[in-house]
């Protein structure tokens, strides 16, 4: 009897903890025309995955967009394309950070002086 309560009370714990870390969960495609490579694809899959709220993230360098899954009860999309900014790529209409652009590895820059080589002073 003492176990059957046990577990009772177990599963009933166990469903209003699953209820409760339900959260409101939100999916976009970011345009990304600044991405070109599989250098490009893994370094953001593999950095803005580990953004605060950030649940998946599939970046597509054939059609030049990043989908990403998010809880909207810890971040917003502004800061989501922040962070692509600020990982050297441009997202939607939040140009590239150009210090962290011109870090990237030469695969993941554009060619033909699309953007600038030095930081504005």
């Amino acid at each position: 009897m003492k176990s059957l309560y046990l577990a009772l009370l177990f599963t009933i714990g166990t469903f209003s903890i699953s209820f409760a870390q339900s959260k409101a969960v939100e999916k976009t495609v970011i345009s990304t025309p600044t991405v070109n490579c599989e250098d490009c694809k893994t370094r953001i899959e593999n950095r803005l995955v580990h953004e605060f709220g950030v649940s998946s993230v599939k970046a597509d360098y054939h059609h030049h967009n990043v989908t990403v899954v998010w809880y909207t009860d810890r971040t917003n999309l502004e800061d989501i394309k922040a962070a692509l900014a600020n990982l050297g790529f441009d997202a939607d209409d939040i140009p590239a950070n150009i210090s962290s652009y011109n870090k990237l590895p030469k695969t993941c820059q554009h060619h033909a002086g699309d953007k600038p080589v030095k930081p504005k002073d």
